[in-house]
């Protein structure tokens, strides 16, 4: 069950659902906790994907440990440059699989379609995610498919499910694991997709065009295991960004955390879009970065993998993990540090920022 903190203040709001219950902030959070969880109880895992003993696997469950995870995917527009709604279908599923340590292995695919979708878009999308899926080094092994009348939908929503496999031997990678003066490496440029797909539907044009970075990112993720082997964790800063991102991570572990924000890449025209559009660029949705937590020894080694890979060109040590001194409570775990050595709190996401993002 992803984007869950184990506690916050922001309870879920009335009596019916709001678009910010989707927003990866803390209103989804309390959705999940005081809906979800609450009904399913300790079942749930709260990861970006769970790991389960394959059943007849022998008697160390170790030895085999299936990695699963599920998501829909409701973008609009369907298509924006760089990308569509299939290829986020895709990566969203193989990266939620992969962050587990475990090597994506196949995906189910659900379309909820709208009557008098056109054909032609559909097989657009189911190319593209075809096309992604190659990439990825995954099959697409089954699905299903349900229409509704006209005005019901909106074209067509997507619903996935990926499995991958863990190594023998190898824990699940999960924010439990963190540990004080752990290195945060981020795989790249923030904000891309969240202003991507806020230009086209908003039809905004700025003086470079603006494209989504959605991709699988799992080789990538392998190789950096297999250059800093006691990663702790992995986490993809989808919807609410960096921001929410790394305070689900702090709470988890309960830890703090420290980022330099001159050491955080984020191109001008994304920079410019969220300064003109009055977001913060640590809050926007990406579809193609990964954030890796490692000891600190191993931290340039981290980088150095991700760099490697055509989708961590950019990659970078960002800021630390520390000590907290306020272990139990909701202060604030996750600062922001300028080039004047001012430091404030990178926030949570809270309400509606940019609804249907993926």
């Amino acid at each position: 069950m992803k984007h869950l903190t184990s506690s916050h203040p922001h309870a879920a709001t009335g009596n019916t659902i709001q678009l910010a219950h989707g927003s990866g902030g803390s209103m989804m959070q309390s959705l999940i906790r005081d809906v979800f969880v609450d009904a399913f109880g300790d079942s749930v895992q709260l990861e970006d994907a769970a790991s389960l003993p394959i059943a007849g696997s022998g008697a160390n469950p170790q030895d085999s440990l299936l990695s699963m995870s599920a998501d829909s995917y409701v973008v609009q527009p369907l298509f924006f440059p760089g990308g569509d709604i299939g290829r986020i279908a895709v990566c969203g599923t193989v990266n939620d699989v992969a962050t587990s340590g475990a090597s994506p292995h196949a995906l189910s695919v659900s379309f909820i379609l709208e009557e008098g979708f056109p054909l032609g878009d559909l097989q657009r999308i189911v190319q593209s995610m075809a096309e992604t899926a190659h990439e990825a080094g995954v099959s697409i092994v089954t699905g299903d498919t349900k229409v509704v009348g006209s005005g019901q939908a909106d074209g067509v929503f997507i619903n996935t499910t990926g499995i991958g496999i863990l190594p023998a031997g190898r824990t699940p990678l999960t924010a439990q694991s963190i540990r004080p003066k752990d290195a945060i490496v981020l795989s790249g440029s923030l904000g891309d997709h969240g202003m991507c797909i806020m230009s086209q539907r908003e039809e905004l044009s700025f003086a470079a065009d603006l494209h989504t970075d959605a991709a699988p990112l799992n080789h990538m993720m392998q190789d950096v295991l297999a250059a800093a082997p006691d990663t702790r964790c992995f986490r993809d800063p989808t919807r609410g960004g960096l921001a929410s991102a790394l305070n689900e991570l702090a709470d988890a572990a309960q830890v703090d955390m420290t980022v330099t924000e001159q050491s955080v890449p984020v191109k001008p025209v994304v920079q410019g879009a969220c300064e003109m559009l009055g977001y913060d660029v640590f809050q926007v949705a990406n579809e193609g970065k990964i954030i890796a937590i490692v000891p600190a020894e191993q931290a340039d080694a981290a980088c150095t993998a991700m760099q490697a890979s055509p989708y961590g060109t950019d990659a970078v040590i960002i800021g630390t993990v520390e000590a907290t001194q306020n272990k139990g409570s909701r202060t604030a775990r996750v600062h922001v540090v300028n080039a004047f050595g001012a430091k404030r709190v990178m926030d949570t996401l809270v309400g509606e920022q940019l609804p249907r993002i993926c």
